[in-house]
């Protein structure tokens, strides 16, 4: 079970671009102007046990402090949010950094986090970005958005201690724990109930890595969040099931924003309504003072 799920795919950065371009095609001469003309760049940073992760950034066409931080979903990688990096770069204006989770892209690591042990590596991308892009101001003002387990990692990231620069946060398609996730996937695709599966599995993730299904929660994670939220989910999502976003929603304190969209599948809601989702991120941000 946990080579199954948390094994590491190394997904390229062809291959990223290319889902987006294939998926998203009015995305595709803004990426193609990002790679001609060098302004996509990449950063590292070394963690305590010597392991690199990796990013990509792009700086804003007009210079800027807002900043947007894009994670990435399940066996993706940075790139792979080049989608909404179109949105938050082309239409809105911001910075963005997009950081390869633990396990994927060009970032180290032997075993997926689920988003949990990930919430700290985003927190010094964060630390990163400001630094980076703060240009003349004191600090930048800094939106976080996921996708799928990038959504989860998202808000695992919302209920940890926030700097000054952190205004809000963007979630789509996210579960409620890696728990909940795995439950629903070994019933989906091998009929299998938890016990005594996912029982024995995530005792040894906790020996192995140092985390258990049920410890990756963003649903508690949530609670904890005093910051505003978009909450973004598809109505047809039967991978990470549409019902996870109301304990989700209802769980989060105020402020906090709920889109739900008609006939999306998993991680489609941009996919299938691009216009619709920048006017919602839009007027979720500038309610935000962002």
């Amino acid at each position: 079970m946990i080579k199954y799920a948390l094994t590491p795919y190394r997904m390229g950065d062809g291959e990223a671009i290319e889902h987006v371009t294939s998926e998203c095609q009015w995305t595709a001469s803004w990426v193609d102007s990002l790679t001609t003309t060098n302004v996509l760049r990449d950063t590292f940073i070394t963690q305590d046990d010597g392991a690199k992760l990796h990013a990509h950034w792009v700086e804003a066409d007009t210079p800027t402090n807002r900043v947007a931080i894009l994670v990435h979903g399940y066996k993706c990688q940075g790139l792979s949010m080049l989608k909404v990096g179109y949105m938050f770069h082309h239409q809105l204006g911001y910075n963005i950094l997009m950081p390869d989770l633990s396990a994927h892209g060009g970032s180290d690591g032997e075993a997926i986090g689920m988003g949990w042990k990930d919430r700290l590596d985003v927190l010094r991308w964060m630390e990163v970005a400001n630094e980076l892009f703060r240009g003349d101001s004191t600090m930048t003002s800094m939106v976080v958005m996921g996708i799928s387990m990038g959504a989860a990692t998202t808000m695992c990231v919302s209920g940890e201690q926030q700097q000054p620069y952190v205004k809000a946060f963007i979630e789509d398609c996210g579960y409620t724990s890696a728990w909940d996730e795995f439950v629903g996937e070994a019933r989906k695709q091998f009929g299998l109930p938890p016990f005594p599966l996912l029982y024995t599995a995530s005792a040894m993730c906790k020996l192995r890595y140092g985390w258990s299904f049920g410890e990756a929660s963003p649903l508690n994670q949530v609670k904890k969040c005093m910051l505003p939220m978009l909450f973004i989910h598809g109505d047809a999502d039967d991978y990470v099931p549409t019902w996870m976003v109301k304990p989700l929603y209802e769980a989060k304190p105020q402020p906090k924003q709920l889109w739900i969209t008609p006939k999306a599948e998993h991680d489609r809601s941009y996919n299938l309504y691009p216009d619709e989702y920048a006017t919602h991120v839009r007027a979720f941000l500038n309610s935000c003072g962002i």
